[in-house]
């Protein structure tokens, strides 16, 4: 199984909250794993287990056992991930939820949520409207049941009219910290439950949002997109294939048996798994190759032969045969002369 992340955001801002708190940056780096250079492209990602490392490392650093509670509570998602931009600019309410299950992902993937499925979702219980979070084994990490909760009870009252969080839910045992939970969620608390949920204000969903201009928000969408592609593509294995691959397409050796080597499985699991996938191993090599030429050949960027070159092939004229085969143009026709 694919280990879960999180996006770079998360971590960054938690060290930076813990140092504001007392905590030592080198100390944090040493006890959770991360190298801090890992953090400074906010797209990168940072394995579960060290973002898990870290959250421990922190509360016990900076002595501060709810620090999960106060880092929902002060740091706001936009400063965090893209995921958070984008509700930050949704229309109303109701399109900050649908824009967090389609995204969350981007900020942090949980077990039990895959691509395509929601996270949150709306209930109705004697008459009283729901929002469950539906991630497995919430209670191997209950700190963050109290990052989540305690963003989704401050976050929004910076807008809203009234309070909007009226009950709250969580399947672990009440911490010796409970009361912290009522000053920051705003509500009953109940430990122990059968669920996570924060039971809400009716009318939440009509509440408007609009905290940036509306264009951003296409803008911003289009790029979460692209970056929902690539964690999704990276968890596959033709994404590993072609990550694997990548870097060694110039250098001649991309044979399967040679990238299943790096993968560490058999060249038999390696077929095996890319058929599930409705794939193969040629055809994965084949359109990546496709793929860069038409990249480097737009705008320019290379030459033929360089082109060639960096997707793999010695002969010129065999990439010339292939690049026709694959758009119905010569290379030259592609770049413009």
């Amino acid at each position: 199984m694919t280990e879960l992340t999180v996006g770079a955001g998360l971590p960054r801002g938690l060290v930076r909250l813990a140092v504001m708190k007392g905590a030592h940056a080198d100390a944090l780096w040493a006890r959770s794993g991360i190298d801090p250079a890992e953090l400074d492209d906010q797209d990168n990602r940072v394995s579960m287990t060290r973002y898990i490392a870290l959250m421990r490392a922190a509360k016990d650093l900076t002595n501060d056992p709810a620090l999960a509670l106060h880092y929902g509570e002060a740091v706001d998602l936009g400063e965090l991930s893209i995921t958070g931009l984008i509700m930050n600019a949704s229309a109303t309410m109701g399109d900050a939820f649908s824009q967090m299950n389609r995204f969350g992902r981007l900020a942090i993937e949980v077990e039990g949520v895959g691509a395509g499925a929601d996270r949150f979702k709306g209930a109705i219980r004697d008459g009283a409207y729901w929002v469950v979070d539906s991630r497995a084994n919430p209670n191997d990490f209950p700190e963050l049941t109290e990052v989540t909760f305690a963003r989704m009870a401050c976050q929004p009252r910076r807008f809203l009219p009234k309070p909007h969080v009226l009950e709250a839910h969580v399947t672990h045992a009440a911490p010796d910290y409970a009361v912290e939970y009522e000053r920051v969620l705003g509500c009953p608390v109940v430990f122990n439950s059968h669920w996570n949920a924060m039971r809400m204000d009716p009318m939440l969903s009509s509440y408007r949002v609009a905290l940036q201009p509306r264009y951003v928000f296409g803008v911003l969408s289009e790029k979460a997109e692209a970056l929902l592609h690539e964690l999704e593509l990276s968890k596959s294995t033709r994404g590993r294939v072609e990550s694997l691959l990548m870097p060694v397409l110039h250098m001649g050796d991309v044979s399967m048996a040679a990238i299943a080597e790096k993968m560490a499985v058999s060249r038999q699991t390696l077929f095996r798994r890319l058929r599930a996938e409705g794939t193969a191993y040629e055809k994965v090599l084949d359109e990546l190759r496709h793929r860069l030429a038409l990249h480097y050949l737009s705008g320019r960027k290379a030459s033929v032969n360089e082109t060639a070159y960096l997707v793999g092939f010695s002969d010129p004229a065999a990439f010339s045969r292939a690049f026709k085969r694959w758009t119905g143009k010569s290379p030259s026709a592609m770049r413009g002369g």
